[in-house]
């Protein structure tokens, strides 16, 4: 879990120079979020899709690691989704297991202020990590697209996110 604390950091250490535009789902889109805060000249603009109000609550990551481990509770679907990916061929479930106690807990929605570059928030209107509206209202510069009939592991896949992506971006 210790090399996971800094997730932001281990990532903004491989970015290029210059502005950039950013694209992250879910732990990508927090991951997104805090080098912005930290770094906010770094980006253009920023997608972030599969987050909302899940970045000021509690994660969860402890049941899913515990699932990635066996231990999860069959009634738990998130948990119980991740602990299926980590049993994918050539995957590393120690290493997801130990992303996921890292202990990255809630942003603060005041530090989103710090976000300066226009930020497209994309979310499924099934998604759990809603609602959307506290992530808006606390980015300066945001707008909000909400993918019909859409889950939260179906939104990387859906065409209606590709094209509000690069929508926006282009």
């Amino acid at each position: 879990p210790a090399a996971y604390r800094d997730l932001a950091g281990v990532v903004e250490a491989t970015l290029p120079d210059g502005p950039l535009d950013g694209i992250g789902f879910s732990l990508g889109a927090r991951t997104l979020l805090e080098l912005a805060i930290r770094r906010p000249e770094r980006f253009r603009r920023l997608v972030v899709a599969g987050v909302g109000a899940n970045l000021f609550r509690s994660s969860g990551s402890d049941a899913i690691a515990r699932a990635i481990r066996g231990g999860a509770p069959p009634e738990d679907p998130v948990a119980r989704y991740f602990a299926g990916l980590a049993a994918e061929p050539d995957q590393d479930p120690e290493a997801l297991a130990a992303l996921m106690e890292a202990g990255n807990g809630p942003l603060d929605p005041a530090e989103l202020v710090a976000v300066t570059c226009p930020t497209l928030v994309v979310l499924g209107d099934q998604d759990f990590a809603g609602p959307a509206d506290p992530l808006v209202e606390a980015l300066p510069d945001a707008r909000l697209v909400t993918l019909r009939r859409t889950d939260h592991f179906a939104t990387p896949k859906a065409f209606a996110f590709m094209d509000a992506a690069l929508d926006f971006l282009a």
